[in-house]
This record gives C-alpha cells, sequence and structure tokens, in this order.
C-alpha cells in the first residue's frame, strides 16, 4: 500500500463521514479519497451519502441513504431516514464526524447538528471560498450552530483567513486537498489538438462564459487548437448555445464526464480554469501532477496557494478576458515559457501529495 509507513496499529477508532453523494464533483471526489487515506490509517471509517451517486472509489462501509430516498422520498420517508441516520450514529459511537457536507438552509442544520449528530467529535470541512454555503443565514444564528470551539478544517490558506475575518472561529486548520499517487494513464485516440476545462457545467460558479470570451479573442482556433469542455452540469445546453453564438462551432469540443479524467488531462496542451470563485481546485492539482501546465485566473481562493506564475503556469487577473486571452497565446506562440511550465509542472505540487495531507490528518485526529 502507498501509506504502509503510516499505518496505525488496529485502535478501533471509528470515523464517520458525512457526505452529499459521491460523485460528480471535486468536493465528492475528495470525500472518497479522504475516506481512502483514513482507511490506509487503521481507522474504522463510514462513509454516509445523502444522494444516491457513486462514481468516485472510496473505503469503509458506505450507508446510502440516497437510495432510500430515491425508493420512497415521501414526508414519512425523509423522516425515516432521518430516524436511520440518527439510530446509526448513536450505535456507532464515533469517535469522530468528518462532515463534508454543504450547509445552506439554517432550520435542517439546527435539527442536524442539535438533533441527529449530537457527538461533540465533529470536524466541520470547508471547501470554498463561498462561505454561505457552509455557514447558513442569518449571521447571528451561526453560534447556535457552532461553538467558538468547533474544530473547522480549510482547504485552502485563503478560506481559513476569510472565515476568521468573518466568523472570528479559533480552531481552523488547513489541509489541502490531495493528489493521487495512481499515475498510470490509459491511452486514448483523440487526433485534434486541444487545451481543456473539465469539471462541473455551472456557470454561475466556474464562468465558462468568460473561457469561451476568451478563446474566442485569442489565435488559438486559426491556429487549429480546439477548445475541449468535459463535464455535465445544469449549463450545458446554454454553452453550446454561447458557442454557436460565439461562432465557435467546430472548434469547441463537448465531452461527457468520465470518472477518471486523467488520460484526456494528459494529452491537453494545457488546463484552464476561470472561476469565479473556488476552494482548493483538484483540476489544477491534477493537471499539473501529469505534467500539464495551467492557464488560471486569480480567483479566490486555491489558485494562487497552486500556481507560481511563469514556473509551473500562468495566473492570470480574473474576469478580463482579453488578459485570459493572451496568456492562452502565449502557452502556444513563446515555446520557451511554455516548455519551462510543462517541465516544473510535476515537482510543483509535490507537497501536496498523498503522504503528506494524509499525516495531516493523522496530526488532526490525534491533536483531537
Amino acid at each position: 500500500m502507498f501509506l504502509n509507513h503510516l499505518v496505525l496499529q488496529s485502535n478501533n477508532k471509528k470515523i464517520c463521514i458525512l457526505v452529499s453523494s459521491l460523485g460528480k464533483g471535486g468536493a465528492e471526489r475528495s470525500t472518497g479519497q479522504l475516506s481512502i487515506m483514513l482507511h490506509e490509517l487503521g481507522y474504522d471509517v463510514h462513509v454516509v451519502i445523502i444522494l444516491n451517486h457513486v462514481d468516485f472509489e472510496y473505503r469503509g462501509t458506505l450507508l446510502n441513504l440516497g437510495d432510500l430516498k430515491d425508493k420512497d422520498d415521501t414526508l414519512s420517508g425523509k423522516w425515516s431516514r432521518y430516524l436511520m441516520l440518527k439510530r446509526f450514529i448513536k450505535a456507532h459511537n464515533f469517535d469522530w464526524i468528518i462532515d463534508n457536507r454543504s450547509r445552506v438552509n439554517v432550520f435542517k442544520e439546527v435539527f442536524f447538528q442539535k438533533f441527529i449528530l449530537k457527538s461533540e467529535r465533529k470536524i466541520f470541512v470547508v471547501r470554498s471560498f463561498k462561505l454561505d454555503v457552509y455557514f447558513p443565514k442569518p449571521r447571528w444564528f451561526i453560534n447556535v450552530l457552532f461553538s467558538k470551539n468547533a474544530q473547522i478544517v480549510a482547504v485552502s490558506s485563503g478560506i481559513k483567513t476569510e472565515i476568521e475575518r468573518v466568523f472570528n472561529f479559533k480552531h481552523i486548520d488547513v489541509i489541502y486537498n490531495p493528489i493521487a499517487e495512481n499515475t498510470f494513464l490509459p491511452s486514448i485516440h483523440e487526433t485534434q489538438s486541444y487545451i481543456l476545462f473539465y469539471g462541473r457545467l455551472d456557470d454561475g460558479v466556474k464562468n465558462i462564459s468568460l473561457l469561451l470570451e476568451a478563446y474566442k479573442l485569442s489565435e488559438l482556433s486559426n491556429n487549429h487548437i480546439h477548445l475541449m469542455i468535459m463535464g455535465e452540469g445544469k449549463d450545458k445546453a446554454y454553452l453550446k448555445k454561447k458557442v454557436l453564438d460565439l461562432g465557435l462551432d467546430g472548434y469547441v469540443i463537448f465531452k461527457t464526464f468520465v470518472s477518471n479524467p486523467l488520460p484526456i488531462v494528459a494529452q491537453a496542451k494545457y488546463v484552464c480554469l476561470t472561476s469565479r470563485l473556488e476552494g482548493f481546485p483538484r483540476v489544477l492539482l491534477e493537471s499539473l501532477s501529469v505534467g500539464v501546465p495551467v492557464v488560471s485566473v486569480d480567483c479566490k481562493s486555491g489558485p494562487n496557494e497552486i500556481i507560481i506564475d511563469g514556473f509551473n503556469g500562468l495566473l492570470v487577473e480574473n474576469f478580463n478576458a482579453k488578459a485570459i486571452s493572451y496568456a492562452m497565446n502565449r502557452f502556444i506562440f513563446d515555446k520557451p515559457l511554455y516548455e519551462t511550465c510543462k517541465k516544473n509542472a510535476k515537482r510543483s505540487v509535490e507537497k501536496f501529495s498523498i503522504k503528506k495531507i494524509t499525516n495531516d490528518w493523522k496530526q488532526l485526529l490525534e491533536k483531537m
């Protein structure tokens, strides 16, 4: 095993990881990876999912409440699931509950935290700079939901700083998303030369419209370099229409979501990210880990903790299509710059190795 040097002797410590699902998102992929890391450390891991999506690998026992939701989503069915979860938490008497869910409904959260998740040993993970997703409004209600001694894990330093500024919590640790060590890349047969965006097609967050506008302004299509957009989401039809409106039909390729994107990532010239905000974007880590440089806007938060401008990628002012198109062109026409960033890509993310991040989780759990 890749973590044998860290494996604890059987200590019977039990961990519950609570997440919306194990499918189609960076937070969900990271949660699956977290279950694997903790399992490799010797903990008795249980994963609870609310929705019936399982695309990513995980370890431990799975309680799939989503399967029950699909069978009976009536009010009585929902109440039965709540009671099942409450009994599950009580029966196992977990040493830690790691809550990876988004938490947007204040009344639902009061019910969850005070009735279902009554354990004092909870860890709240925050995976986005958009704090409203994890700390529901109204702000004055936060003290009812979370004590000042609540243990919080932020996936970037930028998120930690913002939580401290807004809420003045004291116990916040930064534990980054790791990159997996498995770099086996099956061959694929893409004939086009392309740059790549991949992720959830949610334009309100990922701002793929900005990427399309920058691509339109760039010289890439004139040089037979396509833009591939890989993923699924609510704005796929809207983005396809925007491609037509911009006259980019034939230059922009839409590809469906795949659970292992790395073979396609590895053949891209570079990967682009133009989000309005992030947490700690896995797409940048994954791309660099397979030797592919990146062009990213300097959004909050994460990219400036991953990218060293001109060393492993290009960091660009956000919401500026001209600046992004200029960066796109640089990576095509400035060969020495591109080769430098490509050469440095893999070693630039060694500090986010699964070995290092697993040890960070181990130290936090032991501290608690």
